[in-house]
C-alpha cells in the first residue's frame, strides 16, 4: 500500500458500541470511540426478573453515528475521512428484530416506538425457552434432521424461537412484521440506504448458526417445517432468503444520507456483517484447531477447522458448525456460555446493594462525598475480590458453584437451568463465594473443550480475548489450571473491532483475503497464562465435583 488507507470496525455489544480506525497496512490503532447506548443504561424496555432484555433500534442509530464520527475526529478530522475505504460491522447475536417490507424495525414507527416486542430481541433475552421447547420437539418427528448443523439442540437464544415468541406474545406486531432481521444485517443495510427487506444481504455466519440456514438443506428449512409447528410461521421462509454471504464480501456502497451524516466520502465499501465472536476470533489471529474466546458479558467459543477435516462429523450439543462463518472456506464451530462476565457483575451488584441503597441516605457524609465514596468502592471491589480470592489454601470441602446463573447454552443448551452455591458454612466470606464462581466459570470453560475433545476435534490452544481476558489475571490463570493448557492474550484491546476492521480491509480490496489481512494487520500476544502444575490436580478432582453437582441440578429441577 503507497499511500494512506483506513478501515472502520465496528463492534456492537451489549451494553455499548466501539468504533475503531484502523491503518490497513499495519493494523495500528488511529483513533477508537465508545458510546454507551442511553436507553438500555437506564434499564428501559427489560426485565431481567422475566429475563426479558430488549434494545431500542435508536441506540444503535445514535452509536454508530457518534462514535464513528467521533473516531474520524479524535484521528485528524476530514484529511483521515477522505482516506477511509471501508466499514465492516459486528453485533451480538442472535439479536433479531421485527421489520416491515421496507426492513425498517417497527420500533422506529411512530406506533410502537415503546413497545419492547418492536424492538431487537437481545441475545441473552430468555423470553421464548417454551418456544424453543417446542421446535425441539417437533424437529424430531421429521426424517430430515433440521437441528443436525446446530449441535442437535435449538436455543431459546436463537432466531425462529424468539420470531415464534413474539408473533404469539404481541398481536400488533404480528399485525405490522413482514420479516425478521437479525442485528448483523440491518446495520450494512442501513448503511447502504436499503429499502427493500428482500434485498438486504443475509450473513451467512447469522443465518447458519441460529437460523437453521444450510448448505444441504438450499437454504432455510421448508415453510411446511415451520407452519406445522405453528401456523403463525407461514411465509416467513419466501420474506427471509436462500443465498447468503460470508464477511469478505460487500454489501453495497455507504449511502448518501449516511456518508453526509459521517463526513466520508461517497465510495466506502460496506462488508456483510457477522457476529461479534466470529469477527472476533479473526480480530484475535485464530488459527485452526485453536480454541478462541470471546469474554465478556458471556463467553463465545471459536473454532476454526479445515473443511477437508471434518467431513461427514457432526458436533454434539454445541452452537452450530457453518462453513465460512469465520474465516471463508474453513468450518466455524460454535459454543460458549450464557454467564461468564455477567456472574461476576451479578455477585458485584448484591454485594453493593447497601452502597448503592444505603450510602447516600447517610447523616455523616454529604451527598457528594456518599457518591463519590460509592463509586471509589464499586471499582475496587472485583479486584480486591480476586486479590483476596487468589490466597486463600485450596481444600477439598471448599465453596463449590455451578454457573448456570443465565442458562447453559453449551454443551448442550439448556435456557431453564439456574446456578447454584453449595458447601456453604458461616465461614464463606465474600472472597471464598467469589473463587467458587470464578472457578464455576473456567468448569463451564472446560466442559466445552472436553466436548470438543469427545467429538473427535482436537483443541491444539486457547486464544483469550475480550473484556475479562484482558482485566483479570485471577480469572485467567484459574482458566489455565482447570483447561491445563496455556492461553495466550491478544494485545489489541478492542478485538472484535479490530477483526471487523479486517474484514473490511478484505471487502474494500486492500488484501485478497481474510488470512493475508491478519498477516498483516495482526498485533499478536501480550501475554500468556501457563498452567500451575501443583494447581492442576485440586482442579481436576474439583470439576468431577462440579459436575456432579451440575448433574444433580438438571436431573432434580
Amino acid at each position: 500500500m503507497s499511500k494512506d488507507q483506513y478501515v472502520i470496525g465496528v463492534d456492537y455489544g451489549s451494553d455499548s458500541v466501539r468504533s475503531v480506525i484502523i491503518d490497513a497496512k499495519n493494523g495500528a490503532e488511529l483513533a477508537s470511540s465508545v458510546f454507551y447506548y442511553p436507553r438500555w443504561q437506564k434499564g428501559l424496555y427489560c426485565n431481567p426478573a422475566k429475563n426479558m432484555f430488549r434494545q431500542h433500534p435508536l441506540d444503535y442509530i445514535e452509536g454508530l453515528e457518534q462514535s464513528i464520527k467521533d473516531c474520524i475526529q479524535k484521528a485528524g478530522g476530514t484529511s483521515i475521512a477522505g482516506a477511509i475505504k471501508a466499514i465492516a460491522v459486528d453485533t451480538t447475536g442472535s439479536s433479531p428484530v421485527a421489520v416491515n417490507a421496507a426492513g425498517q424495525p417497527l420500533a422506529l414507527l411512530p406506533e410502537f416506538e415503546e413497545n419492547p416486542n418492536a424492538m431487537f430481541v437481545l441475545w441473552k433475552d430468555h423470553t421464548s425457552v417454551k418456544e424453543a421447547m417446542q421446535l425441539n420437539k417437533h424437529a424430531a418427528k421429521y426424517e430430515t434432521n433440521y437441528l443436525k448443523y446446530c449441535g442437535g439442540i435449538y436455543s431459546s437464544e436463537w432466531f425462529w424461537a424468539k420470531l415464534l415468541h413474539i408473533l404469539r406474545a404481541d398481536e400488533a406486531v404480528k399485525g405490522a412484521c413482514y420479516s425478521w432481521v437479525e442485528h448483523c444485517d440491518w446495520v450494512p443495510f442501513l448503511l447502504t440506504g436499503g429499502t427493500e427487506v428482500s434485498a438486504m444481504k443475509r450473513s451467512r455466519c447469522a443465518a447458519g448458526h441460529k437460523a437453521l440456514w444450510a448448505e444441504e438443506f438450499g437454504g432455510l428449512p421448508p415453510n411446511g417445517f415451520f407452519t406445522e409447528l405453528d401456523p403463525l410461521l407461514n411465509g416467513f421462509t419466501d420474506r427471509l432468503y436462500k443465498e447468503t454471504y460470508t464477511s469478505d464480501e460487500s454489501a453495497g456502497t455507504i449511502s448518501a444520507e449516511w456518508a453526509a451524516r459521517l463526513g466520508l466520502n461517497a465510495d466506502v465499501v460496506i462488508g456483510v456483517g457477522a457476529f461479534d465472536a466470529h469477527m472476533g476470533a479473526v480480530g484475535g489471529e485464530i488459527e485452526p484447531y485453536h480454541l478462541s474466546k470471546v469474554m465478556g458479558t458471556s463467553t463465545c467459543d471459536i473454532l476454526a477447522v479445515p473443511v477437508a477435516d471434518i467431513e461427514g462429523k457432526l458436533i454434539k450439543g454445541i452452537c452450530g458448525q457453518v462453513n465460512g462463518s469465520v474465516i471463508p472456506g474453513m468450518l466455524g464451530l460454535e459454543a460458549g456460555q450464557s454467564a461468564f462476565g455477567d456472574t461476576y457483575a451479578w455477585f458485584k451488584e448484591l454485594l453493593s446493594w447497601p452502597v448503592k441503597n444505603l450510602l447516600r441516605q447517610s447523616s455523616i457524609i454529604d451527598a457528594a462525598t456518599a457518591a463519590a465514596l460509592e463509586q471509589e468502592l464499586l471499582d475496587k471491589l472485583i479486584p480486591e475480590l480476586s486479590k483476596q480470592a487468589a490466597l486463600l489454601p485450596k481444600n477439598d470441602d471448599d465453596e463449590l458453584a455451578v454457573d448456570w446463573l443465565n442458562g447453559r447454552r453449551t454443551p448442550d443448551a439448556n435456557q431453564e437451568l439456574k446456578g447454584a452455591i453449595a458447601n456453604l458454612d458461616l465461614g464463606s466470606d465474600a472472597p471464598r463465594v467469589f473463587r467458587a464462581l470464578v472457578e464455576a466459570t473456567c468448569f463451564g470453560a472446560k466442559n466445552i473443550v472436553d466436548r470438543f475433545i469427545e467429538e473427535g476435534i482436537p483443541v491444539k490452544g486457547i486464544i483469550g480475548i475480550g473484556g475479562v481476558a484482558k482485566k483479570s489475571p485471577f480469572v485467567m490463570q484459574t482458566m489455565a489450571n482447570v483447561l491445563n493448557m496455556p492461553i495466550r492474550i491478544h494485545q489489541f484491546e478492542h478485538t472484535c473491532a479490530l477483526g471487523a476492521a479486517m474484514f473490511a480491509a478484505v471487502v474494500a480490496g486492500l488484501y485478497p483475503t481474510v488470512e493475508t489481512a491478519m498477516k498483516g494487520m495482526g498485533s499478536g500476544f501480550d501475554k500468556e497464562y501457563i498452567p500451575e502444575q501443583e494447581n492442576v490436580a485440586y482442579y481436576e478432582a474439583r470439576f468431577l465435583n462440579y459436575k456432579a453437582l451440575g448433574g444433580f441440578i438438571e436431573e432434580n429441577s
